[in-house]
């Protein structure tokens, strides 16, 4: 049986890393007593699988692993046992069903993502950002030069994009998050407040992921379903 558990990281959780986030859902799991299964050889490990590693200081409403179990669970008994051995921070929002198979694993599924943004007290640019949201998204093109470890490339984020508007204090973005597209939140923000004329301040956003999706169009047609939807209850 595949399980794909989604679980929600706030309050002090979110300190911890996503390595650490880990071994602790392979303690919990062998806590909740679930019969969970391992791989052969002389290293035997968890079958386990994490949709997308979340920022260190990142909160979220909306992360998902997936793992094998020798035997048929209810999915709300599954949901139940791992909810009994939480810590404060981490919680099981539900448990599903999903297809054998490593093309419909979490991580190879990703194509988005929700985030909410915040500014903290004391690091909101002085100019009045609000009203040129409308004018940065009206662009065709959003240039930017991405790191990595061994070159720079320059991209239009435009595309990746999906969503982007005002919610309360706040910001709510849908980005793309595939390995070939993955869009930063903090780099979205960073962008527009320079196209601004403004500088980004160190540590200026308070971030939330809310939730992850599959694409089950195309590049050209993209039609998102959370993570969740793909599975099913088991009774």
């Amino acid at each position: 049986m595949k399980v794909r558990i989604k679980f929600a990281k706030t309050g002090h959780m979110k300190f911890v890393g996503h390595l650490d986030t880990m071994r602790y859902f392979q303690k919990a799991v062998r806590r909740a007593g679930l019969p969970v299964a391992f791989s052969g050889g002389y290293s035997p490990h968890m079958i386990m699988s994490f949709a997308a590693p979340l920022g260190v200081g990142t909160t979220s409403l909306g992360e998902y692993f997936d793992m094998e179990l020798t035997e048929t669970v209810p999915t709300k008994e599954i949901e139940n046992r791992l909810n009994a051995v939480m810590v404060d921070g981490v919680s099981v929002c539900s448990a599903r069903q999903v297809e054998d198979g490593k093309a419909s694993t979490a991580m190879s599924l990703v194509a988005a993502a929700d985030y909410s943004v915040q500014f903290r007290e004391g690091k909101e640019p002085a100019a009045d950002w609000r009203s040129r949201l409308d004018e940065f998204l009206s662009q065709k093109e959003i240039i930017v030069t991405k790191k990595t470890k061994r070159s720079e490339k320059t991209v239009d984020i435009r595309p990746y994009i999906y969503e982007m508007h005002l919610e309360g204090e706040g910001v709510f973005m849908q980005l793309a998050s595939a390995s070939s597209n993955y869009t930063k939140p903090e780099l979205v923000m960073d962008t527009f407040l320079q196209w601004m004329g403004e500088e980004p301040l160190p540590f200026a956003y308070m971030i939330e992921r809310r939730e992850v999706y599959a694409n089950k169009g195309t590049e050209e047609d993209i039609r998102l379903v959370t993570l969740e939807a793909l599975g099913d209850e088991v009774e």
